[in-house]
């Protein structure tokens, strides 16, 4: 059971108690993602997710990796296009260990210049890194081009023009404006210390309220294509489908119609295009809900001669499950993996964390295992034959990297 807490300030508190484990996992969730970003910032909410870790007032870089490593606990961070998250997991007696030294990173970090041009440099690397990897990039490629316009539309790393003219002031500015107490939810999940709850209240609710500012919100999906020729072997292909909004009652529906089409080593697409014709080795479908989009994708790479083959394959098998739908075997099926996937997701305290802690950030419920359960046994093929026809009406947005011309 999921307890939840509310600070004069606006910061929100969550928690589950889960007595069979002996760690806990405790996040801090910041409503700040490169959603966020004004273009010419693009890539400063990841810099800051960097920049935590790089020396507070009572800690350096060292002392902060130092003092996870000597409890045999775990600290991490993520930055995505809608939040931020800091993390640890550490054995129960030392949770309030964990708490203090997150806090102090995000209460009291220094962002020294020296630091934050160095850290630019491992930016980019990450950067190129990225760019090095076509099946990586081709995701970012096609969500700009189908949500062009949109915040969206933005990398979450940026890019190496934006990230050189970021200064110390406007990550600063920026923490001033997006790191405030009612945009920020703690969530903590594993076997609780009593006094953790207290001293979570203490340490956040001690931070001074700010004026309210709201994310605009824009509904957006353009079918768009685009190719790049980049120095690659094959030809890398992503197309994409609107998709649905995050708390949308049809994300069941979307889920056991993205396992069925290429979700799973079992999926329609994954059978056809590899198993059957052998024209590639990976290809995948997945849905991506945002607070005010979705986006249906696909992905598939080959070479350059079968890109016609694979890509028709892959328009001609979505067209027949519209047209045609699920069969009742692949609906039974498809809900008892899932099912399956849920409750050995949600068996570690890490799992817990993060899901309470993303619903209680973009305000959805707090859903039992069995209320998630008794979602995915009521999706019906009426559900489904609709939303296919809604997501797979038009032609898809499609992003594709071929080979460079010599």
């Amino acid at each position: 059971m999921v307890k939840r807490y509310q600070l004069n300030n606006g910061t929100r508190i969550v928690a589950e108690h889960l007595t069979s484990v002996r760690s806990v996992s405790l996040g801090i969730w910041i409503l700040a993602g490169s959603r966020n970003e004004q273009p010419h910032q693009n890539g400063i909410s990841h810099l800051v997710e960097h920049m935590l870790f790089k020396g507070t007032e009572n800690r350096d870089a060292r002392m902060i990796a130092e003092s996870f490593d000597a409890i045999g606990g775990h600290v991490n961070a993520f930055t995505s296009k809608e939040f931020t998250c800091f993390y640890s997991k550490t054995m129960d007696q030392h949770a309030d260990y964990a708490l203090d030294i997150l806090t102090d990173m995000l209460f009291n970090s220094l962002i020294e210049e020296k630091e934050l041009e160095r850290e630019k440099k491992v930016v980019e690397e990450e950067i190129s890194m990225t760019e090095d990897a076509p099946n990586d990039i081709i995701h970012d490629y096609l969500q700009g081009i189908s949500f062009e316009g949109h915040p969206l539309a933005q990398t979450i790393l940026g890019t190496e023009e934006t990230l050189s003219s970021l200064t110390r002031n406007d990550l600063l500015d920026y923490m001033r404006q997006y790191y405030s107490p009612e945009r920020i939810v703690v969530s903590v999940a594993g076997n609780i210390p009593e006094e953790l709850i207290d001293r979570i209240k203490e340490l956040f609710g001690s931070v001074s309220k700010q004026s309210g500012i709201h994310d605009p919100m824009k509904l957006v999906y353009l079918t768009n294509s685009k190719t790049y020729e980049r120095e690659v072997s094959q030809a890398h292909l992503c197309l994409g489908y609107p998709g649905l909004q995050i708390g949308d009652e049809g994300i069941y529906s979307a889920s056991v119609i993205d396992n069925v089409l290429g979700g799973a080593m079992s999926s329609r697409l994954f059978q056809k295009i590899r198993e059957e014709m052998g024209l590639t080795y990976s290809i995948f479908s997945y849905h991506s809900s945002f607070r005010d989009n979705g986006l249906f994708t696909i992905y598939g790479a080959t070479n350059s001669d079968q890109l016609e083959q694979m890509k028709d394959e892959i328009l001609k098998t979505t067209n027949e499950m519209k047209l045609n739908g699920i069969t009742e075997k692949e609906l039974q099926n498809t809900v008892q993996q899932l099912k399956g996937q849920l409750v050995l997701g949600l068996e570690n305290p890490n799992s817990r964390m993060n899901r309470n802690g993303r619903n209680e950030l973009l305000n959805q419920p707090h859903l039992s295992m069995e209320e998630l359960i008794s979602k995915l046994v009521s999706v019906n093929h009426e559900d489904m034959n609709q939303l296919m026809n809604q997501m797979f009406a038009e032609q898809p947005s499609e992003a594709l990297i071929v080979p460079s011309r010599v």
